[in-house]
């Protein structure tokens, strides 16, 4: 009896301690990007196209595992269609046009790939680089923050009407499809007078649209570019894009749950580049504000800056503000790990410092890491305030210096990357003498 329970007892301390690794940033049992992230696909060689995408697509259509397809120019799943893709499937962006994929507003994607055969996006080249393409567009017709019911995205898209483009309404249930286990590479190109594509944009998409095990990787835009709606986003990952890796406006409703942002000191752009941008507008004058502002609503996420001389990167200026939040947006974030950053949020500074501004922006249980200072309001080095509010233990937030390895499982796994944190590790002997 008494071995039985001292073996129970050894269970039971090695099976919290596993919750305990758990508790902060991205969660699961096992290591939930294997085996269908790539983080090396410009190592990856697909078969050259057997199909051609252009123009719009105006009927139901399924695409294939056993093709390849090659998006001609702007193409547009228009009229109510339901566009269906097997897992699987390989869809390339043709370089020369700067092809790119529109879902708009009404018609469904059915994109739901598997752990084992994810759908991929990526591009044309042989030698592929970030910006080779375009990207993937989804609209629907889920509220923004803006004046009037409808908007039009502005990246200057080759349509025959409007109403391809345009995106909002006032149903913030709609349902746009599904996206689960793809991956989008090198996407973002970079247009003379609209700036940069993004990874994925997703714009007046509503809460029953399944967004999730998404992967966008080298990225010339933003990676994740959400512009209003309601939507949940589950099991994320942006890997090295050169802008932001989750970009909200428009007063977008998001819960982002379970996801990994990776940011490289040699991959960026003429721009910031953060893990994080939160803002309600651009400017002041297009909204509403008698309609919900921006609200994230984040859990469990690992932002992270991968770096060979963290500290030398930080000194020349390569590494920003893991997390940049704008004037009347609202943001939490919870049990999460910021890891690497220069510092690690920043607030805009038309924020004012205030108990009511405070609690529409939390951070609790999270774990700020080797980080160059924590939370400061822009061009104020004076941080005081914030320190000592989001200090409190209340908030249960934890502040450390440590290593990459000592902080992750295994963040050097050059082909399957653990980003899970590692704390208390426990090591039990297998053998256990014990009283008859």
């Amino acid at each position: 009896m008494k071995k039985i329970t001292q073996i129970t007892l050894i269970f039971l301390i090695v099976y919290s301690n596993i919750f305990a690794q758990q508790e902060k940033g991205i969660i699961g049992y096992n290591n939930w990007l294997n085996p269908w992230t790539e983080f090396k696909p410009n190592k990856v060689e697909y078969a050259s196209p057997t199909q051609i995408l252009s123009g719009n697509i105006t009927k139901d259509t399924k695409l294939y595992k056993r093709d390849v397809y090659l998006l001609l120019g702007d193409v547009f799943v228009t009229d109510s269609t339901t566009l269906t893709i097997e897992p699987g499937t390989v869809i390339i962006g043709d370089y020369n046009t700067k092809g790119s994929l529109t879902i708009s507003s009404g018609s469904i994607i059915i994109a739901n790939g598997s752990h084992t055969d994810p759908i991929i996006f990526t591009s044309s080249r042989s030698v592929k680089k970030p910006g080779d393409w375009g990207g993937l567009f989804i609209l629907g017709d889920a509220p923004t923050n803006k004046f009037g019911n409808k908007s039009s995205l502005n990246y200057g898209l080759r349509t025959s009407t409007t109403k391809s483009i345009s995106y909002g309404g006032d149903n913030p249930y709609s349902d746009s499809g599904i996206l689960k286990y793809v991956r989008i590479e090198f996407a973002g190109k970079r247009t003379k007078d609209f700036g940069y594509f993004n990874g994925l944009t997703i714009a007046g998409v509503g809460e029953q649209t399944i967004i999730e095990n998404i992967m966008v990787s080298y990225c010339e835009g933003n990676s994740f570019s959400i512009l209003g709606g309601n939507v949940i986003l589950d099991k994320l990952v942006s890997y090295k894009s050169s802008i932001n890796d989750y970009e909200f406006n428009y007063g977008a409703q998001c819960n982002l749950n379970n996801s990994l942002a990776i940011k490289s000191p040699y991959v960026s752009g003429a721009d910031v580049a953060r893990s994080m941008y939160i803002i309600a507008h651009d400017q002041k004058e297009e909204v509403d504000f008698s309609k919900k502002q921006t609200f994230v609503n984040a859990e469990n996420l690992t932002l992270i800056t991968l770096s060979d001389d963290l500290n030398h990167d930080i000194k020349i200026g390569l590494v920003n503000e893991a997390i940049y939040i704008g004037e009347d947006a609202l943001f939490t974030l919870d049990k999460s790990v910021i890891s690497g950053f220069n510092p690690a949020v920043i607030f805009d500074k038309k924020i004012k410092i205030n108990n009511e501004n405070l609690k529409k922006i939390r951070f609790t249980r999270t774990y700020f890491n080797n980080c160059k200072g924590n939370i400061f309001i822009k061009d104020n080095p004076n941080n005081e305030d914030l320190e000592n509010w989001y200090g409190n233990s209340i908030f249960f937030n934890v502040y450390s210096k440590g290593d990459d390895s000592e902080t992750f499982i295994d963040s050097n796994n050059p082909k399957y990357p653990d980003f899970r944190l590692r704390i208390n590790k426990i090591m039990a002997s297998n053998y256990v003498e014990v009283d008859d």
